[in-house]
């Protein structure tokens, strides 16, 4: 395999947003969560089957395994995004096409962690909601738009990946 070029990429002001935003929620789910952990039943709902009706239930302090995933994920999706140039790539990566495939690549996993901290914030707020006053939890809804909101960017971004290779292969023919 050969070795990919290392980049330091500049963040442009929409990526410097998502990263805001994201550590923004990252502290909202947590001041969120100890708000109200001393309010919650000693059992809460700690899983939800598919329609979002919960189905396992845990001592209240289960409701910390929330935030605690969302920040360790949010953290190690940082740490990896530092790295473009250990991802798979759709294409292949040349002097051309670099920087533009890691800066699409580097944005995907941007708008990822934004995307599954609201998630796992979400999932936060309903249980905390379900816990103090018995509810549906999530709905049937949740499981669909959740699996929506990570494949669009994920579908969206390799496309435009894909489209800039092929468009480089039309023009050099």
């Amino acid at each position: 395999m050969q070795a990919r070029p290392k980049l330091k990429l500049e963040l442009t002001p929409v990526d410097k947003t998502v990263e805001i935003i994201g550590w923004i929620t990252i502290v909202v789910v947590w001041v969120m969560t100890m708000a109200n952990f001393q309010n919650l039943p000693d059992i809460i709902p700690s899983h939800y089957n598919i329609s979002g009706k919960a189905d396992g239930f845990g001592g209240k302090i289960t409701i910390l395994f929330l935030p605690l995933i969302s920040t360790i994920f949010y953290i190690g999706m940082t740490i990896i995004n530092r790295f473009p140039h250990v991802f798979n790539y759709p294409t292949a990566i040349t002097n051309e096409n670099v920087l533009k495939q890691y800066t699409n690549a580097t944005r995907l996993i941007r708008y990822l962690k934004l995307i599954m901290v609201t998630i796992f914030g979400l999932l936060t707020y309903k249980t905390i909601q379900h816990a103090n006053e018995p509810s549906q939890g999530p709905g049937y809804w949740f499981l669909p738009i959740a699996i929506l909101l990570i494949t669009t960017p994920m579908v969206y971004l390799a496309a435009k990946s894909l489209k800039k290779n092929n468009a480089k292969r039309t023009k050099d023919v």
